[in-house]
């Protein structure tokens, strides 16, 4: 098919790698120093690239072009991801992701003590962008002093939920961005926030919001707040 597509001019490309690292998409690699289109159909055509260019080396153009694969890039995006977290992983085993079978077992019957966690890592940074226990899910993003302040935490809040923690004043991180990618490429059912009263506690629910916010996605969410004193207050 015609369409539109970027073309790229190696004799102006300095070897920067700006429009690699802009391509959401993972069209454009580094070849022996210079930037390439790595495949057509993972060109977008959108040009997110082309502003990041310092040398006006990428243009668009009009030829013959396999069409956008959007599944073949979601496919790409994640097999990176499993790369990258096996590297992470080689380095500290107790980061590495895996799911847990929990049966879903209605609140009446659930038993006090017993464990309602789903998934590992549960940190934010430490989580991958992709796993299959992100497809489907509803979220819990926790800050972490919920758990200790509020006694029945795995069974109001973890129960049937990925868990996902942080510490905004201790955690030198934006979750916003992580989160915003973690929902922009998982089919999230659902968000709850649980937060401290305490006010630096604020910032894990904004970058939530921001998230969301930013994904583009319409999912349903609420923010929960424990008092110090381990009572839900909202």
């Amino acid at each position: 098919m015609i369409r539109k597509i970027i073309q790229i001019n190696e004799e102006k490309c300095n070897g920067c790698g700006a429009c690699a690292n802009a391509c959401h998409e993972g069209a454009i690699g580094m070849v022996n120093g210079k930037a390439k289109l790595l495949r057509d159909d993972y060109c977008d055509g959108m040009g997110d690239c082309l502003p990041e260019c310092p040398t006006g080396a990428i243009t668009f153009v009009e030829r013959e072009a396999a069409a956008y694969d959007e599944a073949a890039v979601l496919a790409n995006k994640q097999k990176k991801q499993a790369q990258a977290d096996d590297k992470v992983h080689t380095g500290c085993p107790g980061s590495r992701s895996f799911q847990m079978e929990r049966k879903d077992i209605p609140a009446e019957r659930a038993v006090a003590g017993v464990s309602q966690l789903r998934q590992w890592p549960v940190q934010i940074k430490l989580a991958p962008i992709n796993a299959p226990y992100f497809q489907g899910a509803r979220l819990l993003i926790a800050a972490d002093c919920t758990a200790y302040a509020y006694a029945n935490f795995h069974q109001d809040f973890i129960r049937g939920k990925i868990t996902l923690i942080g510490c905004p004043k201790l955690d030198a991180v934006d979750y916003r961005e992580k989160l915003t990618e973690i929902i922009q490429n998982n089919e999230i059912q659902s968000v709850t926030v649980v937060r401290m009263e305490v006010p630096c506690c604020g910032g894990i629910e904004q970058a939530a919001k921001e998230a969301l916010r930013e994904s583009g996605k319409f999912i349903p969410w609420q923010v929960v707040t424990i008092s110090t004193d381990g009572r839900i207050l909202e």
